[in-house]
């Protein structure tokens, strides 16, 4: 992020402009819109800037921009489309102070002005880095649809109604108020007109003064193999509501900025045949959290309900009473054989499939190997890196056919995913010459279709 985003007091303070073109009128048609002193220099103004400046909507001054006339302004815009005066206008811009934006000029600009969606006193800004201006239009022009008019007036009056809303106690019984007003109460009332909300408001503030507080609850929630776009609704809107979250190690970075930037954010990192957070310690984070009101999501990878030791953390809540869900996740199997165009059933190759995992040594080793050896059969493997030559040894010790095709899919999902295709009689060898350190998934018995390896390929190479 070269520019971190910021919303400016303009209230009462001076912004100045030099330039009297398109250029200039585009960045006033904004600006116009917040309650700055705007102060603008061009010797020869186009019409329209003149008939602003003769509604007192700026001050206009029909010459070019000299020594201190950025004194004390908060903000400089060097609009004359023209390189030179626009440096010109900049080094004096710059030597009073003032931060300075020229137009099409990125490189020499201290900040930028973003494609904003105005619902005053709601505003999104959206930018881009000055790479994409005509991505940031379009994302601007579909929020404008998205977004009701009336979004600004609910916004306005609740504004007006914080102080009164303040005698409900902090944190999440006042959250559960405003996200009442605004998602359910307000924009019903919003249609009979400003006096109905302003009604609607104290009825629904007398209501939660009267609520019982909401009790601590724990959602699981599973998030994924990793790609934010696979997250499902309802783990978003667990994400959205929840005041703490506990998450594993292999949840990405972008699922976790989902989250309310309010939310207590615990890390209790599993990893396999390493450092890990011991099981008893999550347990009592989630009874801890949830008995003091808080609700709790449990983040998992993948699917919460495949080898997430899911029915442990239960137990643990069920014993002291607390409320629990759970949301399914796409568990890392479906991920990562989407990416090689396979299914994980076909008719006439097998009608089942084994889910394995590789940590579990002791499970491996009672598993009914003789049967997932015959030709046909399909199993996907979570974590069985380091287990790769047991899988191997044990397969061709009940006979299953040396050639028969593995694939390694690491990081499924994400950006940095790899897929390494090879056999069973080689899978050791090529697992350690592939040195893979991420999460991976194993396929015995699929190999990836040749179009699907081919569409990854490039899609990486586009990435890169």
């Amino acid at each position: 992020m070269d520019h971190f985003p910021i919303f400016l007091s303009t209230k009462g303070q001076r912004i100045v402009l030099s330039g009297g073109g398109d250029a200039a009128l585009a960045k006033l048609r904004l600006l116009m819109k917040s309650q700055a002193k705007i102060s603008v220099y061009a010797p020869e103004p186009v019409p329209e800037l003149v008939q602003w400046a003769d509604a007192g909507r700026l001050t206009l001054h029909t010459r070019a921009l000299q020594l201190g006339d950025v004194l004390c302004a908060k903000l400089f815009y060097a609009a004359d489309e023209d390189a030179i005066e626009d440096a010109r206008t900049a080094a004096i811009a710059r030597a009073e102070g003032a931060l300075v934006n020229i137009v099409d000029n990125l490189h020499d600009s201290a900040f930028i002005t973003p494609a904003i969606v105005d619902r005053d006193p709601v505003t999104i800004a959206i930018g881009t880095e000055g790479a994409a201006p005509v991505l940031a239009r379009a994302i601007k022009a579909d929020l404008e649809e998205r977004l009701p008019t009336t979004l600004g007036t609910l916004a306005r009056i609740g504004k007006g109604f914080r102080k009164v809303a303040d005698a409900l106690p902090f944190g999440r019984p006042r959250r559960d108020f405003w996200r009442d007003y605004y998602f359910n109460a307000g924009p019903r009332a919003v249609a009979n007109g400003e006096a109905a909300v302003g009604e609607t408001l104290d009825t629904l503030l007398a209501d939660h003064l009267t609520r019982a507080a909401r009790p601590g609850h724990v959602a699981f929630v599973g998030g994924g193999p990793g790609d934010p776009e696979l997250l499902t609704l309802k783990a978003r809107r667990a994400l959205d509501e929840a005041d703490v979250v506990i998450y594993d190690r292999l949840i990405s970075p972008e699922i976790l900025e989902l989250a309310r930037r309010e939310a207590l954010m615990i890390d209790v990192g599993k990893e396999g045949f390493g450092p890990s957070t011991a099981q008893e310690t999550i347990n009592d984070l989630l009874v801890e959290h949830a008995q003091s009101g808080a609700q709790v999501v449990r983040l998992k990878s993948g699917d919460a309900t495949v080898f997430g030791r899911l029915d442990e953390e239960i137990d643990a809540v069920d014993a002291h009473n607390i409320g629990w869900h759970i949301v399914p996740g796409i568990t890392s199997a479906s991920a990562a054989v989407a990416t090689i165009g396979q299914s994980l059933t076909k008719r006439g190759r097998n009608a089942s499939v084994r889910f394995l995992t590789g940590h579990d040594m002791k499970g491996f080793a009672d598993h009914d190997w003789a049967n997932l050896a015959r030709p046909g059969e399909v199993a996907a493997i979570y974590m069985g890196k380091k287990s790769a030559r047991f899988i191997q040894g044990r397969l061709i010790m009940h006979g299953a056919d040396r050639t028969t095709p593995v694939t390694v899919i690491e990081n499924a999902s994400r950006p940095e995913q790899r897929i390494l295709e090879t056999t069973l009689d080689r899978l050791p060898t090529d697992l350690a010459d592939a040195e893979m350190n991420g999460p991976a998934m194993t396929f015995y018995g699929l190999a990836p279709r040749a179009a699907a390896l081919a569409s990854t390929e490039i899609l990486q190479e586009e990435m890169a």
